[in-house]
């Protein structure tokens, strides 16, 4: 099992979601977050001052994942994300030792949001 976080910018949000939907992975959770990483710091005027904006506003999206699902994920989000400028963000894929479903006490991958591989139907 893994915890596979990615840091995306705010407008990419709606096509991380749908492409994450069309793997057949539905379990995210999504959190506001700041951050900096390599974009170029902006100056803005507010109210007649001069304003460095160090940290930028992103989303972060958070899905534990079984194994076999980790690459599925990381080309959903890729594949979501990318615009090919400074700032896309980034993917995090972490070990998880435990997971426990609060409602039914189910443990590890039978606690996990169930994943299913986008069904391919040939086209004749």
């Amino acid at each position: 099992m893994k915890l596979v976080t990615a840091v995306v910018r705010p407008e990419r949000v709606q096509q991380v979601k749908e492409a994450l939907f069309q793997a057949g992975i539905s379990g995210i959770t999504l959190s506001r977050v700041s951050g900096h990483g390599g974009e170029q710091e902006v100056v803005e005027h507010y109210r007649g001052t001069r304003v460095m904006v160090e940290f930028r506003d992103k989303v972060e999206f958070r899905m534990a994942v079984s194994e076999p699902f980790v690459q599925a994920a990381i080309d959903a989000i890729c594949r979501g994300a990318r615009t090919g400028e400074v700032g896309d963000g980034k993917i995090f894929v972490q070990n998880l030792d435990r997971v426990v479903r609060i409602r039914t006490g189910e443990e590890d991958s039978a606690a996990l949001t169930p994943v299913t591989e986008k069904k391919l139907t040939p086209s004749f």
